[in-house]
């Protein structure tokens, strides 16, 4: 996978770490741990300046969830509440759930948007329960580019201070994805059982 990276990196340069970037918070295909360290790795070798690295990683993952939250605030929390009761069986969730996280996003606001941007996986599904409350434009992009700035410059310092050992890294970061994907799987098909009952009863 790092591999994989470095070789859009030299072909693509700043422009291929904001669309890595970018495509990491729409879909994540591969995720910022394995981009930005990368990167970081590229401008302590003086391949790329690292201010640009940085703002080039900031803005692909800021787009990203930009697109999220102007999606779901277009498409409202009625609308996902209905959809979540018809289709939501896939997905161990039903309208109740949308409501309730909703109301947790409404009591914490821009701490809950802060606090995700710096986790695995919420980091890109907060943008969407922001959307469905309408929560302030203002707010939600403040929170959302200080936690952005945040775990983006984190993962390029870790890619700058760890060069000399980039060989070591690259022997375990393979099977750690691996193992973060299989365990995510088993936690989808864990919530799926434990909330199987509730659409028997409905």
């Amino acid at each position: 996978m790092l591999e994989f990276v470095a070789d859009i990196m030299a072909a693509t340069g700043l422009f291929g770490i904001f669309l890595l970037m970018l495509a990491e918070n729409i879909f994540p295909p591969i995720p910022s741990e394995a981009i930005m360290p990368v990167a970081g790795f590229a401008a302590a070798q003086g391949k790329m300046d690292p201010v640009s690295v940085f703002l080039a990683g900031v803005s692909g993952a800021m787009l990203g969830n930009a697109c999220w939250y102007e999606a779901a605030r277009a498409v409202g929390q009625t609308r996902i509440e209905r959809a979540a009761d018809r289709w939501g069986r896939w997905l161990g969730i039903i309208g109740e759930d949308v409501r309730a996280a909703s109301a947790l996003l409404v009591r914490w606001g821009a701490w809950a948007v802060l606090a995700c941007r710096c986790l695995p996986g919420p980091r890109t599904l907060i943008s969407v329960p922001a959307g469905l409350v309408h929560m302030n434009r203002a707010i939600f992009y403040g929170a959302t580019a200080i936690g952005t700035c945040l775990w983006t410059g984190f993962l390029m310092t870790a890619g700058w201070l760890l060069q000399g050992q980039w060989e070591r890294i690259g022997h375990w970061m393979e099977p750690l994805g691996i193992a973060v994907l299989a365990a995510a799987a088993l936690a989808y098909a864990w919530h799926l059982w434990r909330t199987r009952g509730r659409w028997r009863r409905r």
